[in-house]
């Protein structure tokens, strides 16, 4: 019963069905919600660091209610899409009301898409694993699967790695240096890949290319249907989704480093290499995604039995609370600095 806390995962998509009905001041209301009133319920609520059980984490190990509250986003999301397509392309709303859905519908693309698809890549199951490359689809994001898992997971925490922010580095500065950074290194992941095995670009397997026609049909499709209108409003909604997932790759590892061994390698991924956070509501927001350390101790864990470590760097305020700080850079830095270990800044910030 313990995890009908997640069911409070589907709030966001509800806020955004809410505002496609009610329109008005009411497109906003997603926002709102996950920026405004989850942080405020961050900083009410206690902070939970409990880890479950031996028998709870044999019982959650095999298939499990939880995970279909994971495949359900496939519906939920595309639905969401269609609905918003739908009703700006066939109604007459102000630009403010455009704004809002256009938004909402890019946090739930970014929320309940690309975070559980980011969760059923790692799964070793060839279906949960295309349903999390297919929840990539509305963000134009597929590119995200092959880096993300052979990229990020061997880099993470190393200057080498796009989706590791630098020490005094702004969050807008990490958007345009990650995006662009990750799309080109998935590519050279992608070559690499098709060359161990012999085989050229047009190879059946190239699952970049695959990944671009994906893309870009699916955006054909959405102009016959919806015309021009509906192509920026999907374009629209597709960058607000992954400039969400960039921020939560800004907080995540932002300022922290591996150190380098004798030989030029670095140290192994360890518990001290991400920002954690054990706030309720976030943690719940996206499916234990702020147990982040564990995630990269373990990638294929399910995100039920991520654990809290106690050497982990926790952040001050949950992710949510973080992202919109983040927006502010003198005021990240001067909340976020003091809490980077010092043995991780950079020399010249230890010298200092």
């Amino acid at each position: 019963m313990k995890d009908l806390k997640y069911l409070t995962a589907y709030a966001v998509p509800l806020c955004a069905y809410a505002g496609l009905w009610l329109q008005d001041i009411w497109s906003f209301i997603t926002p709102i919600y996950a920026f405004v009133l989850v942080p405020i319920l961050e900083l009410i609520f206690p902070i939970n660091d409990a880890n479950i059980d031996e028998d709870e984490k044999e019982n959650k190990a095999s298939l499990h209610w939880t995970d279909f509250l994971l495949y359900s986003n496939v519906l939920v999301v595309f639905s969401l899409v269609y609905f918003t397509l739908q009703t700006i392309t066939n109604n007459t709303l102000e630009l403010y009301e455009i704004v809002g859905l256009i938004f909402s519908c890019g946090i739930v693309i970014g929320s309940n898409g690309i975070n559980v698809a980011h969760e059923l890549g790692h799964r070793k199951s060839r279906i949960e694993q295309f349903l999390g490359k297919l929840l990539l689809l509305p963000a134009l994001y597929m590119h995200f699967f092959v880096e993300h898992n052979f990229g990020h997971h061997l880099k993470a925490a190393t200057p080498e790695d796009p989706a590791t922010a630098k020490f005094n580095q702004t969050l807008y500065s990490f958007w345009f240096s990650s995006i662009f950074k990750q799309y080109g290194s998935a590519w050279k992941i992608q070559m690499d890949l098709l060359k161990r095995e012999n085989k050229g670009f047009f190879s059946i397997k190239n699952d970049m290319l695959w990944y671009s026609i994906f893309e870009i049909t699916y955006l054909a499709v959405i102009y016959g249907y919806f015309g021009l209108t509906g192509l920026l409003v999907a374009l629209f909604a597709a960058i607000s989704g992954f400039l969400l997932l960039e921020t939560i790759n800004y907080i995540e590892h932002y300022g922290l480093l591996r150190k380098k061994k004798e030989s030029g390698r670095y140290e192994r991924v360890r518990e001290v290499h991400s920002w954690n956070s054990n706030h309720v509501f976030g943690r719940i927001m996206l499916y234990e995604l702020t147990r982040h350390s564990d995630h990269h101790y373990r990638a294929n864990k399910k995100f039920q039995l991520l654990d809290y470590h106690d050497q982990s760097p926790q952040l001050p305020y949950g992710y949510p609370t973080s992202m919109v700080l983040s927006l502010f850079p003198p005021l990240w830095f001067r909340i976020m600095n003091k809490h980077v270990p010092e043995d991780q800044k950079p020399a010249s910030v230890q010298l200092g």
